[in-house]
């Protein structure tokens, strides 16, 4: 298993980042947590928004792990705030998931993807493609990490237990009230990263993003 060391992260310009940036980003955050002894508590309610360069919208990051000095994984919450280019992140694999707003669509000449309200895309960072709002603008919660060192699996879920899934995972409020033992509620906007899920309830009609963190 991959030793996953995290820490709790300000946001990033994802709108225009490369892996060099967010390299850089991430030698700077505040307290690192072992996440093979403890849960990381993370929060967009808390994290600094940084305008991209485009001017399209806004990120708040909102934890990243390194290994050997290079990242393997970032989380984020973007906000989207009009049409414009997409950042390609070459070498890295993307999680894209809209928690508000009617979503966009991703394309260039060769591709089209539509990225709808609590559904995830997984896409291949690399490509270059122009974002185009559907109606107005939206936020969406965004998983970069590299495929060479792990995969990431996004799952939604509803008001219940969640899956008792072991091993690295975030897990992330869209509505409703997220309960984790030992860890105080959570509403929208707040999340964990932790290496189990056992004994979280979503109540409150609540949705939670759920992304696990396998080594390949």
């Amino acid at each position: 298993m991959v030793n996953q060391i995290a820490r709790p992260a300000r946001a990033g310009p994802a709108g225009n980042g490369n892996l060099a940036v967010l390299r850089n980003q991430a030698l700077c955050r505040g307290l690192m947590v072992d996440l093979e002894d403890a849960a990381m508590r993370i929060s967009a309610l808390t994290a600094q928004a940084v305008p991209w360069k485009n001017g399209g919208g806004v990120t708040r990051e909102l934890a990243v792990h390194e290994q050997d000095g290079h990242m393997v994984w970032r989380v984020s919450l973007a906000d989207i705030t009009r049409n414009g280019p997409f950042s390609a992140f070459p070498g890295l694999a993307r999680i894209h998931c809209v928690t508000e707003g009617a979503g966009h669509s991703l394309s260039n000449e060769g591709t089209r993807l539509e990225a709808r309200p609590l559904q995830p895309l997984c896409f291949d960072g690399g490509v270059d493609l122009e974002c185009r709002l559907r109606a107005g603008p939206c936020k969406a919660f965004n998983v970069i990490y590299d495929p060479a060192q792990v995969t990431a699996e996004p799952k939604v879920l509803a008001d219940g237990i969640v899956p008792d899934t072991e091993g690295p995972q975030m897990l992330f409020v869209v509505s409703g009230i997220l309960d984790v033992a030992g860890i105080d509620r959570l509403g929208p906007g707040e999340g964990i990263v932790t290496q189990s899920a056992a004994g979280a309830v979503i109540t409150g009609g609540g949705t939670v993003i759920q992304v696990r963190i396998l080594p390949v």
